[in-house]
């Protein structure tokens, strides 16, 4: 894909002084550690803009989306403020985003990831832009592979020899019947099945993404994660874990392998420190996939601009500035993929001298033809981060701690998920 730069301290420029000479932006992030490190390029956007200053707050999002919510509902919405690809239709819908059709030129996004940059347009629209990106990854212990005689993964692997793997990677290390290492840790977040789902041709949602209609291929994907707790015994029920963050069993050398978000590099570097070597895999592709129905799990962290913002020129501009080469590689975390490419293909971002060493795994992952699965009320009938609920995530959870069969969980989160599609 090509990449052509544009004039950003022009273009910034021109914006402030567009607006009046004293001028406050508000910017909403969900991520208080990222803020941290976007201060010196929001610095760099004021230092441009005499006059304009922007008003920062941030907050985990188990509180940033409440917050949010209310804001909208009270038509106080900031200027510029993170948005999720999970929620963006709904929040598109209920006319809460400006339209930024137009803003930006061909030549502009060819800078971008076609497939980050599209999840921000909406019936037409484009009322989002994408600052990163990422996608899921098979995370692996590599020492414990090679201790146990087991080839690391390839990117021909198949789920026979993924199981096999898990099953070899499973060690009662005292012969006392308990299970010391597992070869794979699962819960039923979005981050650890939907990689499996789509990479087997499997799909939630009907044509039109108005109802839940699970297609073989998905119910078959269901069917072998839930079989590696439930049958094969390669990775504990998820009440096993209690006490223990899920993305912390693999780090702390309790799992050999766990699928999730390449956003975790960060916590795994923190945690593994220079305890064992460990890499980054794609997600085999199942045995029901086609070239046709085959696709990437990946989605993007975007910046939107509220609708009613008295500043949508400026916020547009500050936006340019926050996705694009006004950014250094450094300021993105681990495995969140600028969706600038000049800053994804640099050496500050592949960072091959540390671990994982095939990084660059992730860009051809975004090469791929990419599923996103999200739809409207898509956190509502998902059951978003929440074990324990009605939506399909807390199903899972009640297949994989053995309480319920996976049909009589199917058949409960899609009677759920329809009723939350049809609000």
């Amino acid at each position: 894909m090509k990449t052509i730069r544009y004039a950003l301290g022009a273009l910034i420029v021109g914006a402030g002084m567009a607006q009046a000479q004293d001028t406050t932006l508000s910017y909403m992030s969900w991520d208080p550690e990222q803020l941290e490190i976007e201060q010196e390029a929001i610095a760099a956007f004021e230092a441009a803009n005499p006059g304009v200053k922007i008003e920062t707050s941030a907050m985990p999002p188990k509180d940033y989306w409440p917050r949010l919510s209310a804001l909208a509902a009270s038509g106080d919405l900031p200027d510029v403020f993170m948005m999720s690809s999970g929620f963006v239709k709904e929040w598109a819908a209920a006319d809460n985003l400006a339209d930024l059709s137009g803003v930006v030129s061909d030549d502009e996004l060819a800078n971008y990831y076609e497939g980050a940059a599209s999840i921000g347009v909406i019936d037409g629209k484009r009322v989002a832009f994408p600052q990163n990106w990422v996608a899921p990854v098979l995370y692996y212990n590599i020492d414990m592979f090679e201790a146990a005689g087991v080839p690391l993964p390839t990117t021909d692997w198949t789920w026979d020899d993924f199981l096999s793997a898990a099953k070899a990677l499973t060690i009662d290390e005292n012969g006392d019947g308990t299970v010391d290492v597992w070869g794979m840790s699962l819960y039923g977040r979005y981050a650890h099945i939907e990689p499996w789902v789509f990479r087997n041709g499997g799909r939630y949602l009907n044509a039109d993404e108005t109802a839940l209609e699970l297609n073989d291929e998905a119910v078959n994907a269901l069917k072998f994660l839930t079989d590696l707790v439930n049958v094969e015994g390669v990775a504990p029920q998820p009440q096993e874990m209690e006490g223990v963050r899920q993305q912390d069993i693999m780090p702390l050398g309790m799992a050999a392998m766990w699928v999730d978000g390449s956003w975790n590099i960060a916590n795994t570097r923190s945690i593994v420190g220079d305890d064992f070597r460990w890499g980054i895999a794609q997600v085999p592709v199942g045995p029901d996939a086609t070239d046709d129905n085959v696709a990437a799990y990946a989605w993007a962290d975007m910046l939107a601009v509220g609708k009613d913002s008295d500043n949508t020129a400026l916020a547009w501009a500050f936006i340019q500035h926050m996705v694009g080469e006004g950014r250094d590689a450094s300021d993105f975390l681990g495995g969140k993929v600028p969706a600038y490419i000049d800053i994804a293909t640099s050496e500050g971002w592949l960072e091959s001298d540390k671990m994982p060493a095939n990084k660059g795994l992730l860009l051809e992952i975004g090469a791929q033809n990419v599923y996103t699965g999200f739809s409207k009320n898509w956190s509502g009938w998902r059951g978003y981060d929440s074990t324990g609920s009605s939506g399909m995530n807390g199903e899972l959870d009640e297949v994989l701690n053995g309480r319920k069969p996976l049909d009589e969980a199917i058949d409960a989160f899609v009677l759920y998920g329809n009723d939350v599609l049809s609000r």
